[in-house]
């Protein structure tokens, strides 16, 4: 299975995405987890991120692109994995399907999990990753620019038939629930 986890920050993509990984046995990728080891790592990629992340502003897509790309050349993801945080734009999602295309693939799913923008905000504040760009201020500036930059992705993959909408609200278990009730279907 190959499936894109979409929704804004907070949503609980990472914590849904760990649970589909161990009951389905795909690996996650998370572009942000990625990004972050890079930072701390003080990789040159890491270096160059940093200041674009701790502003809330997105990492340009050629960058996550390549990024993506030289990951998913490893073959513990022949079988499908589950991407977070990518595509996070429509030059992001083009340049994915032709990754998808030139290895003989394609998407299963598209789910994007909606929750309300004071929600998010309230778990963000909650979570305690002790991320610098998790003030109230640069958690605002992280949702206008998935309103703005981000969400559009969502309409490119319904137009494509991928989309499935799933409600992000309740219990870490009820959603899962929601989840694998859509991919058991799959």
């Amino acid at each position: 299975m190959r499936i894109i986890l979409f929704g804004p920050p907070g949503a609980g993509k990472g914590t849904q995405a760990k649970l589909i990984q161990e009951k389905y046995g795909i690996p996650q990728l998370s572009t942000g987890e990625m990004f972050r080891a890079a930072i701390k790592n003080e990789t040159d990629l890491g270096k160059r991120v940093k200041s674009i992340m701790e502003s809330g502003e997105l990492v340009p897509d050629q960058t996550v692109v390549d990024l993506v790309a030289e990951t998913l050349i490893d073959p513990k993801y022949d079988n499908g994995y589950i991407l977070d945080g990518f595509p996070r734009t429509i030059a992001q999602a083009e340049a994915f399907d032709r990754i998808l295309e030139e290895n003989g693939n394609e998407l299963d799913t598209f789910i994007s999990l909606e929750v309300e923008d004071d929600e998010l905000i309230k778990r963000i504040m909650a979570r305690g990753e002790g991320r610098s760009d998790d003030t109230p201020e640069k958690v605002k500036v992280r949702l206008e620019v998935y309103n703005n930059e981000t969400a559009p992705v969502k309409n490119y993959y319904e137009q494509q038939g991928k989309l499935s909408i799933v409600n992000g609200l309740g219990s870490i278990d009820e959603i899962f629930e929601r989840l694998t009730s859509l991919l058991d279907n799959l």
